[in-house]
């Protein structure tokens, strides 16, 4: 048995912080884990910028509302459920994926979740575990499934490694360059036939 793990943000969405960076004018929330490894310094940062301008849940909540997938995505994630079971694992949260699952044809989603105060203010997030991707992958692999995996940023690349056919989609030029051994690719239909040919 073979899961097919995907990423979210940047793989079938866009990235739900430059979209929020760009809808509050605070262009330093445009920063991603393709730019930071280190999400728990990531996180904490976001908070700290968010406390100091008084940003809650609700205000996020508002700008995800007005995302949809990237072009194709959802038809690219239709195809490829017809011929795989299809996980997507991501470092976002329950509070933000909701409509984002929704609009996609409410695929399965393992994700975190964040600590929110009631008066909205996001006080914490909870990780599932250590190394989420990574370890999810290892925990189907112990289960006897089999993993295909894509993704775009740092916080991908152990679970495209440790499973038996990964690729990088969509992602930077330095993060390509840092791993030359990856496949790489732009459009759904390549990527959809790479994960093919593994199946």
């Amino acid at each position: 048995m073979i899961f097919t793990c995907l990423d979210l943000e940047g793989v079938l969405v866009p990235e739900i912080w430059i979209a929020f960076a760009e809808a509050s004018g605070i262009p330093e929330l445009a920063r991603t884990t393709r730019d930071e490894p280190d999400y728990d310094k990531l996180m904490n940062w976001r908070l700290d910028i968010l406390r100091e301008r008084r940003l809650g849940l609700r205000e996020i909540q508002d700008t995800i509302a007005t995302i949809d997938p990237m072009p194709g995505a959802k038809e690219f994630l239709d195809e490829l459920r017809s011929v795989s079971q299809v996980v997507i694992i991501s470092d976002t949260f329950e509070q933000f994926a909701a409509p984002l699952m929704e609009k996609l044809g409410r695929p399965t989603l393992i994700c975190n979740t964040l600590e929110v105060a009631d008066d909205g203010m996001i006080t914490g997030y909870k990780m599932r575990c250590e190394q989420t991707k990574l370890t999810t992958v290892r925990a189907f692999h112990s289960c006897g499934i089999e993993t295909i995996a894509a993704g775009d940023s740092h916080n991908d690349l152990g679970m495209i490694k440790a499973s038996k056919a990964g690729f990088l989609f969509k992602s930077t030029d330095a993060i390509k360059a840092e791993n030359p051994d990856i496949p790489a690719y732009e459009e759904y239909a390549d990527l959809l036939a790479a994960v093919k040919r593994n199946l």
